[in-house]
């Protein structure tokens, strides 16, 4: 197995509680990797360690390493910036910005000086509408506000601009938790099919999600990560008696 993200010792707080206990992990490159696990046992506190958000909450400390491509993120010598941009997060809830359709996907290639061309962010736009499902849809109304779309295809919106920046990990925390059944369909379809040229990182509540998307998961509780392997393997032959108590609907 390939590695895109390796991490390290790594232990994280939020003041005085301690959120992540000794985290050793490898997570598969061009795979969908699920975490998963009962309410407050690290999820999203693990995830936002992998694009360095988790040191925007006030309050947060965190010690060990996570290595993307065999680089120490974490480093001091590192462009934090430049993190972001090469890991992407979905958000649990769409986040458009308040300017057009368009504008919401050109941005980040403006920001990030990715095009130099009227003609090159045009057909930017279009060709990552068209990757997050959304082209069809919104074409004949590019220049209307994004916050007159629905929540399901704003959360393809905010796929699309994170995309063009061409990032090359995207992290999801419950990114069809706020979604309507169908909406939250179209979000999976697109993050299976985008598993041919992304590293992908889920976190889920639901374990029949868990079950349609993952390729690898990752079981936590209270912090730790009780097992991770193939997601076959894992969800087959559990080798721990939480994640087969987790399975099972116990915990």
């Amino acid at each position: 197995m390939e590695s895109h993200i390796r991490v390290r010792n790594l232990n994280a707080y939020y003041r005085k509680q301690q959120a992540l206990k000794n985290i050793n992990l490898d997570i598969p490159k061009d795979q969908i990797s699920v975490i998963m696990g009962p309410s407050g046992c690290g999820k999203s506190t693990l995830l936002k360690t992998f694009n360095r958000f988790l040191e925007l909450i006030e309050g947060s400390a965190l010690t060990g390493e996570v290595f993307v491509d065999g680089v120490n993120i974490y480093a001091r010598d590192i462009d934090v910036t430049e993190v972001r941009k090469r890991v992407g997060l979905l958000a649990q809830h769409p986040s458009p910005l308040p300017m057009s359709i368009y504008d919401n996907v050109v941005y980040g290639m403006h920001i990030h000086r990715l095009k130099s061309k009227r003609k090159d962010y045009k057909a930017s736009v279009q060709h990552y509408l068209e990757i997050a499902g959304l082209w069809e849809e919104v074409h004949q109304r590019l220049h209307d506000p994004a916050t007159s779309l629905s929540m399901g295809q704003q959360q393809r919106l905010c796929l699309a601009r994170g995309l063009a920046v061409e990032p090359e990990i995207i992290l999801g925390d419950e990114p069809t938790s706020a979604l309507d059944p169908i909406s939250a369909q179209h979000i999976e379809a697109r993050l299976l099919d985008l598993k041919q040229n992304y590293t992908t990182v889920i976190v889920t509540h639901t374990l029949r999600q868990a079950k349609r998307l993952a390729d690898y998961v990752i079981y936590m509780y209270l912090g730790e990560v009780i097992e991770a392997g193939p997601a076959r393997e894992v969800f087959n032959n559990p080798q721990h008696e939480r994640t087969r108590a987790y399975l099972e609907g116990q915990i």
